[in-house]
């Protein structure tokens, strides 16, 4: 019969202490012993290979559940940060406390591709509020872009420009911003030098400092509540997130 899984792993763990020369493991047993531990895991491995692949789904479900108890602790330290900045640009329901945060790149395809799948859910989502975290991860054309849009804040125009931008061409340029903030009503001359004031690269700064910090390896990502999801992810699943955030709250 084959043995429970947890005491061939209990074996696997003192031959592999013995291997490894470990010195208190090493007294405990004699080389003919050693050899006879070692037989027993490799015969039961032959006999039931399902034993290895049980083993090694049950580290990686462990390694799982610790990652995300690690993010949903890094997610509960930084929710100020992450849904509480008076300075942060919002669209949808701005009075609600059910917050979904949309770290984002204006070059990114998989960005403007989310673009239709936001505004479904915030359709479907009257007490949703969305909070952007412009986050410049792919070179300067990124940063110029993502300065315009908060200098375009400071005149009440980040939403116009921000679509403009993500339905337009995406290798943002000095001449294609002049062209879509005069067709967008706003001061040109002006988001020129707000672009340049310290609040703005400040403001960049803080997104980058939090999206090292929630190890974010790209856009989009999106932050609910104590769930971080990465990826043009379906409707489906920030819906799921969404309505798991908005009962934990009670909502």
């Amino acid at each position: 019969m084959p043995r429970p899984l947890a005491r061939i792993l209990a074996f696997a763990a003192i031959s592999m202490g013995l291997l490894v020369g470990q010195p208190a493991h090493a007294e405990s047993f004699t080389p003919q012993q050693r050899a006879e531990i070692v037989n027993i895991i490799r015969d039961a491995m032959k006999n039931d290979p399902s034993i290895l692949r049980d083993a090694v789904v049950g580290l990686q479900a462990d390694d799982a559940k610790k990652q995300s108890d690690a993010t949903a602790a890094t997610l509960a330290q930084l929710a100020p940060q992450l849904t509480a900045n008076p300075a942060d640009p919002i669209a949808g329901n701005a009075g609600s406390r059910l917050t979904l945060v949309e770290f984002y790149d204006v070059r990114c395809p998989y960005c403007r591709k989310m673009l239709p799948t936001l505004a479904a859910l915030l359709k479907a989502n009257p007490d949703l509020r969305l909070v952007y975290k412009d986050l410049p991860v792919l070179g300067p054309a990124s940063v110029l872009g993502a300065r315009a849009l908060l200098a375009a804040q400071k005149q009440g125009g980040y939403q116009k420009l921000h679509d403009a931008i993500m339905a337009g061409p995406p290798e943002v340029t000095e001449d294609s911003l002049h062209a879509m903030t005069s067709k967008q009503g706003l001061d040109w001359a002006r988001l020129q030098s707000d672009m340049k004031a310290p609040d703005v690269q400040t403001r960049i700064n803080a997104n980058l400092s939090i999206a090292r910090k929630l190890d974010l390896q790209g856009t989009p990502a999106y932050v609910m509540g104590g769930t971080l999801l990465s990826g043009a992810v379906e409707l489906s699943e920030l819906q799921e997130a969404v309505d798991a955030a908005r009962k934990h709250a009670g909502g």
